[in-house]
């Protein structure tokens, strides 16, 4: 029976357990897979927010995320966690509202840009200062419900996943423009890169921080999120996807579909092909 929301690639060392059942495997291969990658927890949770004048989010962004952490410590999935915001140069009370929380609770971190470098550059800055194991990357508006994270862990661990990356089910709350937007944006990285993958752009990454021993990204603009999947899926790393809830933005304005950003996506796909013509797999396929 197929799992809902779930599109998995299955890397090599899973290759000898096809066979019958949920998700194609055999049930006791299934229990005895759990068991052994449940028992191991990752040592540290990274969770990042870029943030650009946010101040109407950061509470309650940092709030649902301490929750899922300390669920995951109660369960044993991780043995500690931290929160980073990347305060982008906000002009309102966001960078203030950051250094408070980090005052009050250790395990929040705080990274002022003294110049706006856009999402790339936030993103870049907190993959940079991430000191776990396994990073998540995702936007302060909360676009989806922090328990998902429990499922992203579960899968990266079972699927030895290298990137877990979220789409969204239902996307009909951005407009119909934002929809057209985005299928062409998703057909155009098909037809130049070769990767297929739903809602690319959405801001839920969860990696494994040793993919960045091979990954040096260098988009300054929206185009970070296709870059990171581009790069790692021609270097051989494995990356699957799940389904997840949808909560369109409520507050502030969304910047991402404006004209500069578009063009600042299309300047930064045609050089990354043109880079990526000489790269070698880190992983190369099993024969």
């Amino acid at each position: 029976m197929p799992v809902r929301g779930l599109n998995v690639h299955l890397g090599p060392s899973l290759a000898p357990y096809l066979a019958t059942g949920v998700l194609g495997m055999r049930p006791a291969t299934l229990s005895a897979m759990a068991a052994e990658r449940v028992a191991i927890p990752f040592t540290k949770l990274s969770v990042f927010f870029p943030m650009w004048n946010e101040e109407a989010y950061i509470d309650r962004a940092l709030e649902a995320a301490t929750t899922e952490c300390r669920d995951l410590l109660a369960r044993n999935e991780i043995l500690d966690y931290e929160l980073i915001v990347v305060d982008d140069a906000s002009t309102d009370h966001t960078g203030k509202l950051a250094d408070e929380m980090a005052t009050a609770d250790p395990h929040i971190k705080v990274v002022h840009h003294p110049v706006n470098r856009k999402l790339g550059g936030s993103i870049k800055t907190g993959f940079a200062t991430a000191t776990g194991d396994v990073v998540l990357y995702s936007d302060a508006d909360l676009p989806f419900d922090m328990t998902e994270v429990s499922r992203a862990i579960h899968l990266m661990r079972y699927y030895e996943a290298d990137i877990v990356s979220a789409f969204r089910f239902d996307r009909t709350g951005e407009g119909s423009l934002r929809t057209v937007y985005t299928f062409f944006y998703n057909f155009l990285i098909r037809r130049l890169f070769g990767v297929r993958m739903r809602d690319i752009n959405f801001a839920f990454k969860l990696c494994r921080t040793s993919i960045f021993d091979h990954i040096s990204l260098s988009s300054e603009g929206s185009f970070i999120d296709a870059e990171l999947i581009i790069r790692a899926n021609m270097l051989g790393f494995n990356v699957i996807q799940f389904g997840v809830d949808y909560f369109p933005r409520t507050r502030g304005e969304s910047t991402l579909a404006s004209g500069s950003v578009i063009r600042k996506i299309v300047s930064e796909m045609v050089q990354l092909r043109r880079e990526l013509r000489h790269l070698q797999p880190v992983h190369q396929p099993s024969a």
